[in-house]
């Protein structure tokens, strides 16, 4: 059963991207929450002020959660801008086989939508990049973090920006125990507990947010958001990849030899997964050995606004792979599914 304190511990807290290997928390699974905002509706478009990274922590509320009995596949509640490749009308010219674009104007909204895909692929590989070192220096001991963690995204107004927004990024990470060495259990507890957030808010007339104070989702990353922030979606950061699962591999890494070229944590892969408002699913393979070029990112929706046509391979990303893969999918659908309905509906999911 994950259990989770309900008072900050003292003195400095930790952050994946930032971490104190001195901080040793009070209680096993997280840490302070943060002040309350709450957001408008849809989109990477312009919405209010600039970030401020602060210190973590849930608040109460956070037992085990029963399984939710039913999920949408498809957690597309917001309307998608339309895509690039409707926004260029050509015209025949004398040659049956040319063809000359009259406009080749791409609207601000579709640019914005595909930095944002690619601002949030990098910062998902940074995460986990933190998360892994962190995971593998916590090996072993008391304070051990399991191999898989949630991440909120929002965006907020940013004109001096090169397209109007700032992107901040929120996460959740758990110590080790057999609870959390499940993904899709993880996620499904996550969205029961959000629901009954959101209905016991609703009950004092209030309003519940993911970012606390009361029943906060996360511990790490920004922690307080400008005041018309805008929730854009949800992931989930793992270190179980094609290599192997993560206590394997961090096991593997301290049975080597001494002698020769040894394996070190740098040398690991991992993956994150990805659900937009704007109906985007990304999953990015954060591989360091990677040849030059190749950023492992494959997604349903143009990562280049410019490019005219072009056949998308990841159309239907959510269904491939096997039923592992599938599960998370769904499981993250269903929580991300929850937080737009609530955070752009202004009411119950």
């Amino acid at each position: 059963m994950m259990t989770h304190a309900t008072t900050p511990p003292p003195g400095r807290h930790y952050s994946v991207e930032h971490a104190e290997a001195g901080w040793r928390p009070e209680h096993p699974q997280t840490a302070p929450p943060a002040v309350p905002m709450e957001h408008p509706a849809y989109g990477p478009g312009p919405a209010a002020h600039p970030p401020g990274p602060t210190a973590p922590a849930p608040g109460a509320g956070y037992g085990t959660a029963r399984m939710p009995a039913d999920y949408s596949r498809t957690p597309e509640t917001m309307p998608p801008p339309p895509p690039s490749a409707q926004l260029v009308h050509p015209t025949v010219s004398a040659s049956p086989y040319e063809h000359v674009p009259v406009d080749d104007r791409v609207p601000p909204e579709v640019r914005r939508w595909a930095d944002l895909r690619k601002q949030v692929a990098y910062r998902c590989k940074r995460i986990n990049t933190g998360h892994m070192i962190e995971a593998d220096q916590r090996f072993g001991g008391r304070e051990a973090l399991g191999p898989h963690g949630v991440m909120l995204f929002f965006v907020s107004d940013a004109p001096g920006e090169p397209h109007g927004y700032r992107l901040h990024t929120a996460y959740r990470l758990w110590l080790a125990s057999p609870d959390a060495d499940d993904l899709p259990r993880l996620l499904a507890d996550l969205d029961g507990v959000a629901r009954d957030n959101i209905a016991r808010a609703a009950s004092a007339r209030r309003r519940w947010h993911p970012l606390g104070p009361e029943g906060s989702m996360v511990n790490g990353g920004d922690m307080s958001l400008p005041e018309h922030a805008t929730y854009v979606g949800a992931g989930v950061s793992t270190l179980d990849s094609d290599q192997g699962r993560w206590y394997q591999l961090a096991h593997t890494l301290r049975d080597l030899p001494a002698t020769g070229h040894r394996l070190s944590v740098f040398d690991l892969k991992g993956q994150a997964y990805v659900l937009l408002t704007d109906g985007t699913a990304m999953h990015i393979d954060r591989d360091p050995h990677a040849r030059l070029g190749v950023d492992g990112i494959r997604c349903n929706r143009t990562l280049d606004p410019d490019c005219v046509t072009y056949y998308n391979r990841h159309e239907n990303l959510t269904e491939d792979g096997d039923d592992a893969t599938r599960a998370v999918w769904r499981h993250l659908g269903a929580l991300h599914h929850t937080l737009t309905a609530h955070l752009h509906g202004g009411g119950p999911a």
